[in-house]
């Protein structure tokens, strides 16, 4: 067995189609959720009301996840099916022209002009559609749009982001409700970041970094609001 047969490479690239969609809900369903509850619970509400609130905030943006991403990524799948059905239409009219852009292709990628119009000849052999989408649109398999996979990743991650800060509010007390949910929140924020690092063969540092800051603005802001009118209703 060659080395190569023995060692297959993984890349992590290749769950970028369900990561994003699952690291954005997470995320979405954590901060958002908390910082709903903070807000709410920030104007004085009882705990009835934070946690009712916190379930709204849960089912609404579990749903809304789910929505945006099928919406978005399939309106990224239709760009891509028009530009498949664009370059049928091209191979089948001016397949000359359509060797020659190949040709081209990968001279700018430093092939030699005669190895460069040989290959490209192969290619148009085997499968033209393919080689012209991933050399000339820079479409793949790999990273193709799938809207239903990422909406269920969206709102299930979104699901689970959000049930973390309405269990803070069953379990701590009412009197220090707003430090327990922002204090759990950040702690779900730091492992999120870390596990979408490693899923991403990316750096722990940032990633972590990254998600906190942005979720402690949000609840701060949100806190401010939700003291800030608690107090002028009072």
């Amino acid at each position: 067995m060659t080395r190569l047969h023995g060692h297959p490479e993984r890349h992590v690239s290749s769950r970028i189609g369900w990561l994003r969609a699952a690291v954005l809900g997470a995320n979405d369903g954590i901060v958002s959720t908390a910082s709903l509850i903070v807000g709410v619970a920030a104007a004085n509400a009882s705990r009835s009301s934070v946690l009712v609130a916190g379930v709204a905030a849960l089912f609404a943006g579990a749903m809304s996840m789910a929505a945006g991403e099928y919406v978005s990524v399939s309106s990224q799948a239709d760009t891509e099916k028009a530009d498949f059905a664009r370059e049928r239409i091209e191979l089948q009219e001016q397949p000359e022209f359509e060797h020659e852009e190949l040709t081209r292709i990968y001279q700018s990628r430093g092939v030699d002009r005669d190895t460069a119009a040989l290959v490209a000849k192969q290619m148009m052999e085997h499968d033209p559609l393919t080689a012209h989408a991933r050399d000339e649109l820079g479409l793949s398999e790999v990273h193709a749009a799938r809207p239903l996979q990422a909406a269920i990743a969206s709102a299930a991650t979104f699901t689970a982001g959000a049930l973390a800060p309405l269990a803070v509010v069953m379990l701590a007390p009412v009197s220090v409700l707003v430090p327990a949910v922002a204090v759990g929140s950040l702690a779900c924020l730091v492992v999120l970041g870390a596990l979408g690092a490693r899923a991403g063969g990316a750096a722990l540092g940032p990633a972590v970094l990254r998600v906190t800051f942005w979720g402690m603005l949000a609840m701060a802001v949100t806190a401010g609001v939700g003291r800030l009118f608690g107090t002028e209703v009072g």
